[in-house]
């Protein structure tokens, strides 16, 4: 369950990060056999969808016009892509529960993150500090959740 947790934490800084890295790893078929993944995370144009969201989120977030994480949309998306990420990282009959972790973690790092990246911004600017947040997004989702 701690997997379920810490994809949370990642999803609080990038939402669609998490939910694209568990939806490629379902249509390889490297997650854990007993997992709680939804079967169409695994479809290949799920994973592409989620790969290009993903991409996508990753640039918008250095434009000066991009919405604060908190923002109720922000927010939303947040607890829906952690909590189906969650999940997917669960034991199967536990994945109501990862979810819940997945998206109480995601929305506890939302205001923490958000936090930081707004002290940082005052200091380094909206890129380099979104370009910091997106190589610790990354690194720890591919830790988290495996080749």
């Amino acid at each position: 369950m701690i997997r379920s947790v810490l994809i949370g934490l990642v999803a609080g800084m990038r939402a669609m990060t998490p939910l694209a890295a568990v939806s490629e790893a379902a249509r390889r078929g490297t997650l854990p056999s007993d997992n709680g993944a939804l079967p169409l995370l695994g479809h290949p144009l799920a994973a592409a969808g989620t790969k290009a969201l993903a991409a996508g989120e990753l640039w918008g977030d250095k434009l000066a016009s991009a919405p604060d994480r908190i923002v109720p949309a922000g927010l939303a998306a947040r607890l829906v892509t952690a909590g189906i990420a969650g999940a997917a990282l669960a034991p199967r009959r536990q994945a109501l529960l990862g979810a819940a972790l997945g998206a109480g973690a995601a929305t506890a790092a939302a205001y923490l993150t958000f936090g930081l990246r707004m002290r940082a911004m005052r200091r380094w600017g909206q890129t380099a500090t979104g370009l910091v947040e997106d190589a610790v997004a990354l690194g720890a989702t591919r830790t988290i959740v495996g080749r």
